[in-house]
C-alpha cells in the first residue's frame, strides 16, 4: 500500500473541467419542476453569468499559457492546449442546453403563466406601432451606427456588450455603396422591454428583446439604404487584472488605472447569432482575432443573463421561493447590549438561516459607544451600499481609531472597494492593502473596549464576507466572541497585516500562509494513524473548492489505512472518489439548493474527542499559500454538536444532492421511496423557529 504512487494523473480530475461540471449542475436547476418557475429562469441566467466569468477568468489564463508555450500543468498532467480543447467540447455542449432550455422549456412554461415573450413575426400591429414609438423616442436617439470603410476603423467592441453587424445594400448620400456597418446598444438600455398592459392585446407581463427592436427597425440608421442582415453578437474579454506589485508604488492607484482596461482585453470568445452567414462571421473573427473554436452561435438573445430583470420585474409570489426571515437567537432579542452578551457566552451564526443583522448591530453599537477605543476590520467584498462600511465611517468620524484592511484585488469587486477605500480615508479611518503578492481573503472583525480599567477584545470570525446581501442568500458561519486568547491571536495578525515583522505564533487560529496548511495535514495524518490503530477515526469536509495535490495525497493515504472521508464540496473537487485501493472510503456530493452553500468547516473525530473547525478558505494552493486566511476551533460543546448537526443533514440530503462519480461526473440523488430530505429547507424550519 506505501508503494501506491499517488502523483498519477489519472487520480486527479481537471480544475476547469470540474469547474465546468458544477455550471452544469446549476443550470440542471433550470430544469428542475419543483424549482419555482423565475427562480428557473434565474438559474438559467447564473449559469450563464458563471460562463462569463469563466471565460474572462480561467479560459483567459489558459489562452495566455498556451501563446506562452508554457507546458505547465496540473496535477492531472493536462498541458494548456489539451485543457483548452476539453473546455470548448464541454461548453458547446453547456450553451446547447442553456438555450434549449430556454426555448423549449422556459419560454412555453412562463407563457403558460401569463409571461410572454414576443418575437417580431408574433408582433401585434398595436405592438409594432408602440414599439416603433419607442424606438423613435428611446433607442434612435443615443444609437449611433458607425459604417466601416477606410475613414471609420472597426470600432473598440465592450467586454460583453450588446452589438449588431449589418450588411447593407443601396448608396448612401455620397455615393458610397452598400458595405457593413455596427451598431452598438448603450449598457444604458435594458435589454428586455416590458410592453405596456395598456396597448391592446397586452397582458400584464408581456416582453420583447431589445435586440428584436433593433432588428426590426435597423433601416431607419441608414436613411436610403437597406439592411440585407441584421445579426447580434457579443465578445468576452480577459479581464482579470494585471498589476504588478513588486513595481508599483501605490497600489490602489494602479489597480483604478487598471480598470478601465478591463472593458478591452484581449477577446476569448464571440456570441453570434446562430443565422449568421459566413462572410460577416469571418469578418468578425479576423477583427478579434479568434478561431472558429472560440466562437458560439446561439439560437436566442446573445446575453442570457440579462434575463434576469424579468425575475425582478414580475411580482408573483407563486412563482418564486417563500419569502423568510431569519432567526436571531432569543438572548439577542432579550439583550440591549450585545457587547454584554458577547462577554457571556460565545455566539456561533448560521446565514441565511440566522440574520446577519447582529454582526452590523454590534458594528453600530461599536461606534456609538464611548468605551470602545478601536476598531479593526478586513473587508474583502461589501457591496456598494454598506451598512458595515456606515457604522465604520460614523465611528471613525466620532474619533476612534479605525483601521481597514481593504483587499483591492477581489475580483470584480475591485472598482467597489477603491471606492469604499476612498470614503473611509476621507473621514480619517487607516486603510490598507495587505501584504504585497498576497491576497487578504480572511473575515476578520476586532474592537476593542474599555472594560473597569482593563481593555477587552471583541472578535468576530467568519467563513464569508461581510456583505448584507450575500449573506442573504450564501451560507456562512461566523462567531462572535471575547475569549482572550482568541482576541490577542486576531490583534496579532492584524498587526502583521499593517506593520512589518517575522512569522507571529498563534494560540488557537491557524492561519494562511504559515500554519493552516500543516495544520490540515497534521489532523488529517492523526486520523490516519487512528485508524491503523483501530480507534475511531472519520473526516467530514464542507468546503466550495479542493484541489490543493497535497491535501488530495493525504486524504487518499488517510482513505487507505480505513478513515471514512465524506466531502461537501459544491463547486470545484479535484480529487477522483471510488478508486479501489485508493478512495474507496472517500464520497463526494455537493449541494445545489436556493442558497449557495459557502460554508468551509471541517470535522475530524479524533478518537471519539471530536474537534470542528471553521474557516476562511478552501483546500486549494492560492488560499493555503497565496493568500492570509484564518481558520478557527469551534469550542463552545453546544456550537460544535450544532455544526455536526448540519453537516450530517448536508450528509442525508436526497433532493438538492449530486454524488461525483470516479470518472468526474456527477448524479442527482435519486430518493426513491425515501423520506424526502433538503437540508436547506430543514435548516429554514429549525433556525428560524426562534423568530
Amino acid at each position: 500500500m506505501d508503494n501506491v504512487d499517488l502523483k498519477q494523473p489519472e487520480l486527479y480530475i481537471n480544475r476547469e473541467m470540474s469547474l465546468l461540471e458544477f455550471n452544469a449542475r446549476v443550470l440542471e436547476q433550470a430544469r428542475d419542476p419543483t424549482v419555482p418557475l423565475l427562480e428557473r429562469l434565474r438559474y438559467l441566467c447564473i449559469s450563464s453569468t458563471n460562463l462569463d466569468e469563466f471565460y474572462e477568468v480561467r479560459v483567459a489564463g489558459e489562452i495566455q499559457k498556451h501563446k506562452l508555450g508554457s507546458t505547465q500543468a496540473g496535477a492531472d498532467n493536462m498541458s494548456p492546449q489539451e485543457v483548452l480543447k476539453a473546455i470548448r467540447v464541454r461548453c458547446e455542449s453547456l450553451v446547447k442546453d442553456q438555450y434549449r432550455v430556454l426555448n423549449e422549456v422556459l419560454i412555453p412554461e412562463l407563457a403558460d403563466e401569463g409571461i410572454r415573450f414576443f418575437k417580431r413575426s408574433d408582433w401585434t400591429e398595436a405592438q409594432e406601432k408602440w414599439l416603433h414609438e419607442y424606438y423613435e423616442n428611446e433607442l434612435s436617439p443615443i444609437l449611433s451606427p458607425m459604417g466601416l470603410d477606410h475613414a471609420h476603423p472597426f470600432p473598440k467592441v465592450l467586454n460583453k456588450s450588446l452589438n449588431f453587424i449589418v450588411s447593407l445594400s443601396g448608396k448612401d448620400a455620397f455615393g458610397r455603396s452598400g458595405g457593413m456597418a455596427i451598431v452598438q446598444a448603450p449598457r444604458a438600455l435594458p435589454r428586455v422591454i416590458q410592453l405596456p398592459p395598456s396597448v391592446e392585446g397586452n397582458g400584464p407581463h408581456d416582453f420583447v428583446f431589445l435586440s428584436s427592436v433593433i432588428h426590426a427597425f435597423v433601416d431607419e440608421l441608414f436613411h436610403g439604404m437597406k439592411a440585407k442582415g441584421c445579426y447580434q453578437f457579443r465578445v468576452t474579454r480577459n479581464s482579470d487584472l494585471f498589476v504588478d506589485e513588486e513595481e508599483i508604488d501605490d497600489l490602489l492607484h494602479a489597480v483604478e488605472g487598471e480598470l478601465t482596461s478591463r472593458n478591452y482585453g484581449d477577446t476569448v470568445r464571440l456570441e453570434i447569432t446562430d443565422g449568421c452567414p459566413d462572410d460577416l462571421l469571418n469578418f468578425l473573427l479576423v477583427r478579434f482575432r479568434l478561431s472558429m473554436d472560440q466562437v458560439f452561435q446561439v439560437d436566442g438573445p446573445v446575453n442570457l443573463n440579462r434575463l434576469q430583470a424579468v425575475c425582478d420585474e414580475v411580482d408573483r409570489a407563486d412563482l418564486k421561493f417563500p419569502s423568510f426571515i431569519s432567526g436571531m437567537p432569543s438572548v439577542l432579542k432579550r439583550s440591549k447590549s450585545i457587547f454584554a452578551t458577547i462577554k457571556k457566552q460565545d455566539l456561533l451564526f448560521h446565514h441565511p438561516f440566522e440574520s446577519f443583522a447582529p454582526v452590523i448591530d454590534l458594528l453600530r453599537q461599536a461606534a456609538k459607544d464611548p468605551n470602545v477605543l478601536s476598531i479593526k476590520q478586513t473587508l474583502y467584498r461589501t457591496g456598494p451600499e454598506s451598512a458595515i462600511v456606515d457604522a465604520l465611517v460614523e465611528a471613525a468620524r466620532k474619533g476612534k481609531e479605525v483601521t481597514v484592511v481593504v483587499e483591492l484585488r477581489a475580483r470584480f469587486d475591485e472598482e467597489a472597494n477603491v471606492a469604499l477605500a476612498n470614503r473611509l480615508q476621507e473621514v480619517g479611518a487607516h486603510v490598507l492593502y495587505g501584504i504585497v503578492g498576497y491576497k487578504t481573503h480572511a473575515k476578520m472583525l476586532l474592537i476593542v473596549r474599555r472594560e473597569n480599567k482593563m481593555l477587552r477584545h471583541y472578535v468576530h470570525l467568519g467563513t464569508g464576507n461581510y456583505h448584507a446581501r450575500t449573506a442573504r442568500v450564501y451560507t456562512d458561519y461566523g462567531l462572535l466572541t471575547c475569549d482572550k486568547i482568541i482576541g490577542e491571536d486576531v490583534h496579532k495578525i492584524f498587526n502583521q497585516l499593517t506593520s512589518l515583522g517575522k512569522v507571529i505564533k498563534l494560540n488557537k487560529l491557524l492561519q494562511s500562509p504559515f500554519t493552516l496548511f500543516d495544520g490540515m495535514i497534521k489532523m488529517i495524518e492523526r486520523e490516519k494513524t487512528n485508524a491503523e490503530h483501530g480507534k475511531p477515526a472519520r473526516i467530514i469536509a464542507k468546503l466550495n473548492s479542493i484541489i490543493e495535490p497535497h491535501i488530495i495525497q493525504a486524504l487518499y493515504q488517510a482513505s487507505m489505512a480505513g478513515v471514512e472521508i465524506d466531502l461537501i464540496v459544491r463547486g470545484v473537487c479535484g480529487l477522483r472518489p471510488g478508486v479501489p485501493g485508493i478512495s474507496e472510503n472517500i464520497r463526494v456530493r455537493s449541494i445545489i439548493g436556493r442558497f449557495l452553500e459557502h460554508t468551509r468547516v471541517f470535522y475530524f473525530e479524533n478518537n471519539g474527542t471530536p474537534e470542528v473547525f471553521a474557516s476562511s478558505a478552501d483546500l486549494m494552493g492560492r488560499n493555503l499559500f497565496k493568500r492570509v486566511e484564518t481558520c478557527f476551533l469551534i469550542e463552545t460543546k453546544k456550537h460544535r454538536e450544532r455544526v455536526i448537526h448540519d453537516l450530517k443533514l448536508y450528509l442525508k440530503d436526497n433532493t438538492q444532492a449530486w454524488i461525483l462519480q470516479q470518472d468526474g461526473r456527477y448524479l442527482r440523488v435519486d430518493p426513491g421511496d425515501d423520506e424526502l430530505i433538503s437540508a436547506q429547507q430543514t435548516l429554514l424550519k429549525e433556525l428560524a423557529e426562534s423568530v
